[in-house]
């Protein structure tokens, strides 16, 4: 059987895991791109919007844009304001130190690397923190749910990432990601192996009946020992 290809989740697999409080984020983000007076309004509505549709993804596994948000929330966005929101985010998406090594360790080995991600942000936003941290020319396909109907742990998200890096065989492929319900279950569901990345809000987003995964780290770079042996299987 053999590995073919390892996808990756991005936010907490490929970025550490933080804590963001959403209105504290648009509160920042909006200043100085707003009149003063509307902007506790405005990151109110818009970090409003974003937990609705988050929920949303998580429930009925339907994805969603920035566009989308900017829209509910009612706030027209800048060119400025687009730029102060990636550069609010730069704390958050520096690529994992082990990330380079590991990516050509694997290609090395003839093994695809994808990425699919649960996002709102554009192709672009994502492309330019890859390009941002030298990883962008490592990557043989990245899905993002903002360019495609569905959201992990759907089915088709993981078919769309196994069509993005040229893989046909779901038992050949490895996801990894973070997330119990969204990446592990979901993965497992659509018959790929999955490796848990295990932190401390885990347990948070877990639920009762899960499917577990193959195999659990807690650093990405415990990961090759297991594509290896799954490798030589």
């Amino acid at each position: 059987m053999g590995v073919q290809a390892v996808i990756f989740d991005w936010g907490g697999t490929l970025t550490p895991w933080h804590d963001i409080e959403l209105d504290d984020m648009w509160r920042a983000i909006c200043t100085g791109h707003l009149p003063a007076e509307t902007v506790e309004k405005a990151a109110a509505a818009l970090a409003g919007a974003e937990l609705e549709l988050w929920r949303r993804g998580t429930e009925e596994h339907r994805s969603a844009t920035m566009d989308e948000l900017f829209e509910i929330a009612g706030v027209e966005p800048t060119e400025a304001l687009l730029d102060t929101h990636f550069e609010a985010w730069t704390p958050h998406t520096h690529t994992h130190p082990a990330v380079p090594g590991l990516f050509r360790t694997l290609r090395g080995r003839g093994i695809k690397i994808g990425v699919l991600s649960n996002t709102m942000c554009t192709r672009a936003w994502h492309e330019r923190v890859f390009a941002r941290d030298d990883v962008l020319d490592l990557l043989d396909g990245a899905v993002y749910s903002s360019e495609i109907p569905w959201t992990k742990p759907h089915a088709e998200a993981f078919r769309t990432a196994m069509d993005a890096v040229g893989a046909t065989d779901p038992a050949s492929c490895v996801f990894v990601g973070d997330r119990p319900y969204d990446d592990i279950h979901g993965a497992k569901a659509a018959g790929l192996r999955a490796v848990q990345i295990w932190h401390q809000t885990t347990l948070a987003f877990s639920r009762p009946g899960l499917t577990p995964p193959d195999a659990v780290i807690h650093d990405l770079g415990e990961l090759l020992p297991h594509i290896e042996r799954w490798a030589a299987a």
